[in-house]
């Protein structure tokens, strides 16, 4: 027996990014008419011009290019590590409240602490690096996944529970096909929020040490007033901040697909 393919209906409408192109665009005449009529030294504001030259001469001779593929591997690695560790220990904690009342405190004290306060530590117990680097993505990545995993995990409805009970399902299959679908949409929300936070915790790493990488770049910029260097390294970072949110959101999109057909 044949089952007939099941379509939606109407065509999916592509909408071009203008209200974006038009702040982008009205930004950069801001940004223009601020530095021609200000008087403003080029080392305190440079025009978008000068700004635009420097990037193109870094990427040209490949410096933006090494430094930036340094930062998105410590970025992509601490990422990678912290949500692993806060995954896990977020469901070990969602079902033992005696694992909570354990751990809590520790935790929130770790939270409590600023990353830019312990990272200089970081970097002397652990040397200047990418180790450091990731460990402090990580540390910073790991509290909103954590608590996201937690939330998600305990959001599933107990009569779901005991309907798997009842079908007589491991813990494994609970997992797989009751629990992680149902936290999902509340975990890749913790993960959005991970992914741009892992940048500032590269940035915070490199800045405090480091031989290479855009934080760094930013040190050496400001050093030799090269204001336009420190702004081709922030607009590349946030550049890849805005990719790996895009890129999340992708996978969002596409996991999570079944809630717009149920809708």
């Amino acid at each position: 027996m044949q089952f007939p393919k099941i379509q939606r209906s109407g065509t999916t409408k592509v909408h071009f990014p203008w209200t974006a192109l038009a702040s982008l665009a009205s930004g950069l005449a801001a940004w223009w008419l601020v530095s021609r009529f200000s008087n403003l030294p080029a080392f305190i504001l440079p025009a978008p011009g000068m700004v635009w030259t420097r990037f193109w001469n870094a990427l040209k001779d490949g410096s933006l290019l090494v430094h930036a593929l340094v930062t998105l591997q410590e970025i992509g690695l601490g990422l990678l590590v912290g949500t692993f560790l806060a995954t896990g220990l977020g469901y070990l904690l969602a079902k033992s409240r005696l694992f909570e009342r354990l751990l809590s405190p520790y935790l929130v004290a770790m939270q409590a602490i600023p990353i830019v306060a312990i990272a200089p530590l970081l970097v002397i117990w652990f040397g200047p690096g990418m180790f450091s680097k990731v460990l402090i993505c990580a540390l910073i990545v790991f509290f909103p996944v954590l608590v996201n995993t937690v939330v998600g995990v305990r959001a599933v409805p107990r009569s779901l529970h005991a309907l798997m009970g009842s079908l007589h399902a491991t813990r494994w299959q609970t997992l797989r096909l009751l629990e992680l679908p149902a936290a999902l949409p509340i975990l890749l929300g913790g993960l959005r929020i991970g992914a741009t936070l892992s940048v500032i915790g590269a940035v915070v790493g490199e800045l405090v040490g480091a031989n290479q990488g855009l934080g760094f770049l930013i040190n050496v910029g400001r050093g030799q007033y090269d204001t336009s260097l420190v702004f081709v390294a922030v607009f590349t970072l946030v550049a890849l901040a805005l990719g790996l949110y895009s890129l999340v959101a992708f996978f969002e999109h596409r996991l999570l697909a079944w809630q717009e057909w149920r809708e």
